[in-house]
Protein backbone atom coordinates (compact mmCIF):
# COMPACT_ATOMS: atom_id res chain seq x y z
CA UNK A 1 0.00 0.00 0.00
CA UNK A 2 0.81 3.57 -0.76
CA UNK A 3 2.12 5.49 1.91
CA UNK A 4 -0.40 8.43 2.81
CA UNK A 5 -0.28 11.51 4.45
CA UNK A 6 -2.86 13.72 5.73
CA UNK A 7 -2.59 17.60 6.99
CA UNK A 8 -5.24 19.07 8.03
CA UNK A 9 -5.05 22.77 8.60
CA UNK A 10 -7.86 24.35 10.57
CA UNK A 11 -6.57 26.43 13.48
CA UNK A 12 -9.20 26.35 15.62
CA UNK A 13 -10.18 22.45 15.05
CA UNK A 14 -11.71 21.78 18.31
CA UNK A 15 -13.74 25.08 19.08
CA UNK A 16 -14.95 25.87 16.06
CA UNK A 17 -15.44 23.39 13.04
CA UNK A 18 -18.36 20.95 13.00
CA UNK A 19 -17.68 20.15 9.60
CA UNK A 20 -13.67 19.88 9.40
CA UNK A 21 -13.82 17.47 12.29
CA UNK A 22 -16.39 14.84 11.15
CA UNK A 23 -14.52 14.98 7.90
CA UNK A 24 -11.38 14.49 9.84
CA UNK A 25 -12.16 11.96 11.70
CA UNK A 26 -13.95 9.91 9.08
CA UNK A 27 -11.21 10.26 6.97
CA UNK A 28 -8.98 8.70 9.88
CA UNK A 29 -10.87 6.23 10.52
CA UNK A 30 -11.42 5.28 7.04
CA UNK A 31 -7.66 5.55 6.24
CA UNK A 32 -6.18 4.16 9.36
CA UNK A 33 -2.36 4.00 7.66
CA UNK A 34 -2.24 7.31 6.75
CA UNK A 35 0.06 9.58 8.85
CA UNK A 36 -1.61 12.01 10.59
CA UNK A 37 -0.36 15.90 10.73
CA UNK A 38 -2.79 18.22 12.67
CA UNK A 39 -0.98 21.52 12.55
CA UNK A 40 -2.75 23.41 14.91
CA UNK A 41 -2.08 20.76 17.31
CA UNK A 42 1.76 20.02 15.78
CA UNK A 43 2.04 24.21 15.35
CA UNK A 44 0.04 26.19 17.53
CA UNK A 45 2.88 28.51 17.67
CA UNK A 46 3.03 28.61 14.01
CA UNK A 47 6.59 27.64 14.29
CA UNK A 48 6.90 24.87 11.81
CA UNK A 49 9.58 22.31 11.75
CA UNK A 50 10.49 22.10 7.83
CA UNK A 51 12.64 19.27 7.50
CA UNK A 52 10.57 17.15 9.54
CA UNK A 53 7.63 17.95 7.56
CA UNK A 54 9.67 17.92 4.72
CA UNK A 55 11.06 14.02 5.42
CA UNK A 56 6.65 13.44 5.85
CA UNK A 57 6.01 14.59 2.37
CA UNK A 58 8.81 12.82 0.68
CA UNK A 59 7.83 9.48 2.39
CA UNK A 60 4.21 9.69 1.07
CA UNK A 61 2.85 8.91 -2.12
CA UNK A 62 -0.07 10.82 -1.86
CA UNK A 63 -0.53 13.87 0.14
CA UNK A 64 -4.95 14.94 1.44
CA UNK A 65 -4.84 18.38 2.33
CA UNK A 66 -7.91 18.76 4.25
CA UNK A 67 -9.10 22.36 5.34
CA UNK A 68 -11.72 25.34 5.21
CA UNK A 69 -11.84 27.64 3.13
CA UNK A 70 -10.96 31.27 4.71
CA UNK A 71 -11.44 34.11 1.99
CA UNK A 72 -11.08 32.11 -0.84
CA UNK A 73 -7.79 30.31 0.30
CA UNK A 74 -6.47 28.23 2.91
CA UNK A 75 -6.21 29.40 6.54
CA UNK A 76 -3.12 31.15 7.60
CA UNK A 77 -1.57 28.16 9.50
CA UNK A 78 -2.22 25.96 6.28
CA UNK A 79 -0.58 28.61 4.02
CA UNK A 80 2.46 29.21 6.85
CA UNK A 81 2.97 25.23 6.48
CA UNK A 82 3.12 25.34 2.54
CA UNK A 83 5.37 28.88 2.77
CA UNK A 84 8.13 27.41 4.91
CA UNK A 85 7.94 23.77 3.90
CA UNK A 86 7.88 23.72 0.08
CA UNK A 87 11.41 25.97 -0.33
CA UNK A 88 13.04 26.36 -3.50
CA UNK A 89 15.48 23.47 -3.88
CA UNK A 90 13.31 20.92 -1.80
CA UNK A 91 10.14 20.94 -4.15
CA UNK A 92 10.39 23.13 -6.40
CA UNK A 93 13.49 25.16 -8.58
CA UNK A 94 16.41 23.37 -10.20
CA UNK A 95 17.21 21.43 -7.33
CA UNK A 96 13.63 20.95 -6.31
CA UNK A 97 12.40 17.77 -7.25
CA UNK A 98 11.05 15.86 -4.36
CA UNK A 99 7.48 16.17 -4.62
CA UNK A 100 7.50 15.14 -8.35
CA UNK A 101 4.82 12.82 -9.39
CA UNK A 102 3.42 12.31 -5.87
CA UNK A 103 -0.61 12.43 -6.24
CA UNK A 104 -2.29 15.59 -4.30
CA UNK A 105 -5.86 15.16 -2.73
CA UNK A 106 -7.99 17.87 -1.26
CA UNK A 107 -11.14 17.82 1.04
CA UNK A 108 -12.38 21.67 1.52
CA UNK A 109 -15.38 23.20 3.39
CA UNK A 110 -16.74 26.43 2.52
CA UNK A 111 -19.20 28.31 4.69
CA UNK A 112 -21.06 30.10 1.76
CA UNK A 113 -23.87 27.87 -0.01
CA UNK A 114 -22.77 25.99 -3.64
CA UNK A 115 -24.91 28.60 -5.11
CA UNK A 116 -22.57 31.56 -4.08
CA UNK A 117 -20.21 29.48 -6.67
CA UNK A 118 -22.20 29.74 -9.10
CA UNK A 119 -24.07 32.58 -11.53
CA UNK A 120 -23.23 35.73 -12.52
CA UNK A 121 -21.07 37.60 -10.12
CA UNK A 122 -19.62 34.31 -8.47
CA UNK A 123 -16.55 33.32 -6.85
CA UNK A 124 -16.05 29.95 -9.11
CA UNK A 125 -15.04 26.71 -7.62
CA UNK A 126 -12.14 26.59 -10.15
CA UNK A 127 -11.15 29.91 -8.62
CA UNK A 128 -10.84 28.17 -5.22
CA UNK A 129 -8.13 26.08 -7.20
CA UNK A 130 -6.10 28.41 -8.41
CA UNK A 131 -3.22 28.99 -5.38
CA UNK A 132 -3.24 25.15 -5.51
CA UNK A 133 -3.15 24.87 -9.18
CA UNK A 134 0.18 26.96 -8.63
CA UNK A 135 1.53 25.06 -6.02
CA UNK A 136 0.99 21.82 -8.31
CA UNK A 137 2.49 23.08 -11.24
CA UNK A 138 5.41 24.60 -9.44
CA UNK A 139 5.94 20.90 -7.35
CA UNK A 140 5.12 18.30 -10.61
CA UNK A 141 2.74 17.17 -7.98
CA UNK A 142 -0.52 15.69 -9.60
CA UNK A 143 -4.19 17.13 -8.14
CA UNK A 144 -5.63 13.61 -8.19
CA UNK A 145 -9.18 14.81 -7.26
CA UNK A 146 -10.83 17.61 -4.44
CA UNK A 147 -14.24 17.49 -2.88
CA UNK A 148 -16.10 20.85 -1.63
CA UNK A 149 -18.27 20.55 0.80
CA UNK A 150 -20.48 23.70 0.85
CA UNK A 151 -22.56 25.98 3.52
CA UNK A 152 -20.98 24.98 6.43
CA UNK A 153 -21.24 28.22 8.07
CA UNK A 154 -20.77 29.48 11.48
CA UNK A 155 -24.69 29.04 12.36
CA UNK A 156 -24.06 25.09 12.85
CA UNK A 157 -22.59 25.78 16.29
CA UNK A 158 -25.72 26.90 17.51
CA UNK A 159 -28.39 24.77 16.51
CA UNK A 160 -27.22 21.04 17.43
CA UNK A 161 -29.97 19.47 14.49
CA UNK A 162 -27.94 21.44 11.56
CA UNK A 163 -24.92 20.74 13.44
CA UNK A 164 -25.93 16.52 12.52
CA UNK A 165 -26.90 17.50 9.48
CA UNK A 166 -23.81 19.38 8.35
CA UNK A 167 -21.30 16.70 10.18
CA UNK A 168 -22.91 13.92 8.80
CA UNK A 169 -22.44 15.38 5.21
CA UNK A 170 -18.87 16.23 6.02
CA UNK A 171 -18.53 12.22 6.89
CA UNK A 172 -20.19 11.83 3.52
CA UNK A 173 -17.65 14.00 1.75
CA UNK A 174 -15.17 12.37 3.37
CA UNK A 175 -16.09 9.17 2.29
CA UNK A 176 -15.66 10.19 -1.05
CA UNK A 177 -11.82 11.42 -0.45
CA UNK A 178 -11.21 7.97 1.30
CA UNK A 179 -12.38 6.34 -1.69
CA UNK A 180 -10.68 8.03 -4.16
CA UNK A 181 -7.30 7.91 -1.63
CA UNK A 182 -7.95 4.15 -1.81
CA UNK A 183 -8.35 3.69 -5.25
CA UNK A 184 -5.06 6.04 -6.15
CA UNK A 185 -3.27 3.82 -3.75
CA UNK A 186 -4.60 0.65 -4.72
CA UNK A 187 -4.16 1.83 -8.50
CA UNK A 188 -0.69 2.19 -7.78
CA UNK A 189 0.54 -1.05 -6.63
CA UNK A 190 -0.68 -2.94 -9.95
Amino acid sequence: MKKVLIVTGHPDFEKESVANKAAFKELTELLPSAEIDRLDLLYPDYKIDVQKEQKKLVESDIVVLQFPVFWYHMPALMQKWVEDVFLNGFSHGPEGNALVGKKLVLLMTAGAPESYYKGEKAVYEQDLLIPIKGIVEATEMKLAGYEILYGVSYGTRINEEISQEYAEKARNTARKVANLVSELAEGEEK
